[in-house]
């Protein structure tokens, strides 16, 4: 954020902003704040309307006073580390990085070393404050164990830009998924509402009534047998989970996934001649391949993409070979 911004400023609410919601009301009208920045100023008291701390569900009414504080960006301090991560695009503004499987985004209980963000404060001293203390130039992630493309931002307006695109939806998002069985027809989608999981509260679940829409398309790549299929997955929402949920959910989950998925019990159940199918499968089998969107400093657009890396072509190989055994193991 730009150092200018730290300071409070007015706004009188006349007839034309009447009834906007006050996020999206400070959004438009501050520069580099996006919605989502609002809504945590508003949450920390940052935000007053008549004096008083509104919701950011609040809705404006003519004659209302509404103030905003920016404070400064708050100092990080993590010590920069080695992690391992290939770039594959950087230039003044950001960061394209293809993240190996295993390396958590930020610091969070149980991981305070070793994180993606560790490994950019060692690789880029100048990374974006707005994405919070931990959080430095993160614009989006991705689960511990899916692999591939992310976008960091190295100042403030990139930042907002690149998060204004993300909510809006307007990034191209393609995913590589290995799932469990022949999946039926060669392209299709996946419009079903996910929330947070009644019981089970780390995980998300398809909710009919309760959810938020999420919409997903796959179109397949390949086949491996009657038991497993090769998809090219799209986002056009990003619910958490989206993917593993979804496809979990019309009886096709990843490959690996312990949550969404089968576990070992069921490969040696199903695969009863391979001496222990899950050795070669140590994640879920989703990359994220391609990554598009308007350049803020640009402003064309750019796409990225990376190759399915070498542990899901091993992954593809192990369960080619298994399907092979298991047909003449069938039809001796």
């Amino acid at each position: 954020m730009d150092h200018d911004l730290d300071r409070t400023t007015f706004y009188s609410i006349t007839d034309e902003d009447r009834d906007q919601r006050i996020d999206s009301f400070l959004a438009s009208r501050v520069k580099d704040l996006t919605r989502s920045r609002v809504q945590g100023l508003i949450k920390d008291g940052f935000v007053s309307v008549n004096d008083c701390l509104p919701k950011s569900s609040y809705r404006l009414k003519i004659g209302d006073h509404v103030g905003i504080f920016i404070p400064p960006v708050t100092p990080y301090h993590l010590e920069p580390e080695p992690v391992e991560f290939s770039v594959v695009h950087e230039d003044s503004s950001l960061i394209i990085l293809n993240k190996p499987p295993g390396v958590v985004i930020h610091p969070a209980p149980g991981h305070p070393h070793g994180t993606l963000v560790h490994g950019l404060l060692q690789h880029c001293r100048d990374l974006s404050g707005i994405g919070g203390v931990l959080r430095p130039g993160i614009v989006h992630r991705l689960d511990k164990d899916t692999s591939g493309l992310m976008v960091v931002a190295k100042n403030d307006r990139v930042h907002g830009a690149l998060a204004e695109q993300f909510q809006k939806r307007t990034v191209k998002k393609r995913y590589m998924a290995l799932v469990h069985g022949a999946i039926s027809g060669e392209k299709g989608k996946i419009d079903l509402p996910i929330g947070r999981h009644p019981k089970r509260r780390k995980e998300m679940a398809v909710l009919p009534s309760s959810g938020k829409r999420a919409l997903t398309l796959w179109q397949k790549r390949e086949g491996i047998g009657s038991s497993f299929s090769l998809l090219a997955v799209t986002l056009k929402t990003g619910r958490t989970h989206q993917i593993r949920v979804h496809l979990s959910h019309v009886g096709h989950p990843i490959v690996g996934d312990t949550v969404y998925g089968h576990r070992k019990s069921w490969w040696k159940k199903r695969f009863p001649s391979v001496i222990d199918a899950t050795s070669q499968i140590n994640r879920q089998m989703l990359h994220a391949e391609t990554l598009g969107f308007i350049h803020p400093d640009l402003e064309g657009y750019c796409e990225f993409s990376a190759p399915i890396p070498d542990d899901m072509i091993n992954v593809i190989k192990v369960l080619n070979q298994i399907c092979l055994q298991d047909k003449k193991d069938n039809n001796p």
